[in-house]
């Protein structure tokens, strides 16, 4: 973890002051991701910058780059899927406010007390990002056809019967 970053700090006043933090932490501290991944090596590298845009909106700027452990659906073999982001979050005291935020921020509900834990929104972005289905690029395709094996395609039909009363008629 980075040396200067705190564990919780107060979201207005690093507006105020135009803070910035940047540094790494290890996959292990980042607890949700547990049941993501394959294993916890490795780490990430963020970079928060607190700040208002010529609107006068107070955000902060997550910068993200990591390379996460995953098991491909396909293969069932570890890989790493890289993860590069930027993500500007509008900073909200109210849901209400949400809707006059610009369509490119998301936005970030601060708690009452304005105290916000950065470490929680680097592994929230980290959690968004990783795929339902992981699939390792460099594993190849199946797209092959299957054909029914000799007993499927003689056992009869349970719709044939209503086929016959079809014609009856």
């Amino acid at each position: 973890m980075s040396a200067n970053l705190p564990e919780k700090l107060d979201a207005w006043r690093m507006v105020a002051a135009r803070r910035s933090f940047q540094g790494r932490v290890p996959l292990s501290q980042l607890t949700r991701l547990d049941g993501l991944l394959v294993d916890a090596e490795g780490d990430v590298q963020y970079a928060l910058q607190f700040d208002r845009d010529a609107l006068q909106i107070p955000y902060v700027e997550l910068k993200i780059a990591a390379e996460l452990p995953l098991e491909c659906q396909r293969s069932l073999q570890r890989f790493l899927f890289p993860v590069s982001m930027t993500q500007r979050l509008g900073l909200i005291r109210d849901e209400a406010d949400e809707s006059a935020l610009p369509p490119e921020y998301e936005a970030l509900l601060v708690p009452e007390d304005g105290m916000l834990r950065p470490l929680d929104l680097v592994e929230d972005e980290l959690v968004l990002a990783v795929p339902a289905v992981p699939l390792d690029p460099d594993t190849p395709v199946v797209d092959q056809e299957w054909s029914p094996q000799a007993e499927e395609a003689e056992r009869a039909n349970p719709f044939a019967a209503l086929a016959s009363l079809k014609h009856k008629n």
